[in-house]
């Protein structure tokens, strides 16, 4: 993959586009970029591996659903986090000519990703990537999925098998919203923050 094609490629759709060797490079420069605002996070194991969470939350409002504040319900702290300044979150695919992927089961995540907030930032690991959206959706589906699915104790055939999607009818399927950013969205800035290095699924 050639990086300073791929930047330019999210560039000429709109995002602003950054690449780290390193998800401690990654991180010191978000939360350089990040500074006394109101911030959310989707479920994202990226983001949790990165430590950015804790860096974070020393100088900023830090909200999300794996830590609920006392006093408060998931669903009030799904509600606030819409409306926070600063969205994070990641993909489950991206394709070198720009695009990316996201799968959902609640809606929280990628409902946040499309409008509500002053900028998002996907934050997007090397393993995210393939050639083209075509192959990137089939690894949204197929490799992201079953792995989230699985992480999440899920009864769904792509967890218990661990080897592709079932396109199931499970009560507890994780694949319900999909979601394609083709070019950025027009009501907010977004940032594709690139991380030399697998992260998450």
């Amino acid at each position: 993959m050639e990086m300073q094609t791929v930047i330019q490629n999210f560039q000429k759709h709109g995002f602003r586009a950054v690449s780290f060797p390193t998800k401690e490079e990654a991180a010191a420069y978000l939360n350089r970029e990040i500074d006394g605002v109101s911030v959310a996070y989707g479920g994202s194991v990226t983001v949790s591996q990165m430590g950015l969470l804790e860096l974070l939350k020393t100088h900023n409002d830090v909200i999300g659903h794996w830590d609920i504040p006392a006093g408060m319900t998931k669903q009030e702290v799904y509600a606030k986090a819409a409306a926070t300044d600063v969205y994070l979150t990641s993909a489950n695919g991206a394709s070198e000519t720009g695009e990316l992927v996201n799968i959902d089961g609640h809606g929280n995540r990628v409902s946040s990703a499309l409008f509500g907030h002053k900028k998002v930032y996907f934050i997007v690991g090397v393993n995210k990537f393939e050639p083209t959206l075509e192959k990137a959706m089939w690894r949204a589906r197929n490799v992201a999925s079953p792995l989230n699915a699985k992480r999440l104790g899920r009864k769904t055939p792509c967890a218990v098998k661990g080897d592709r999607c079932y396109d199931c009818s499970s009560p507890e399927r994780i694949c319900n919203g999909f979601v394609i950013h083709a070019r950025k969205m027009s009501s907010c800035e977004m940032e594709v923050v690139i991380v030399e290095e697998p992260l998450g699924f």
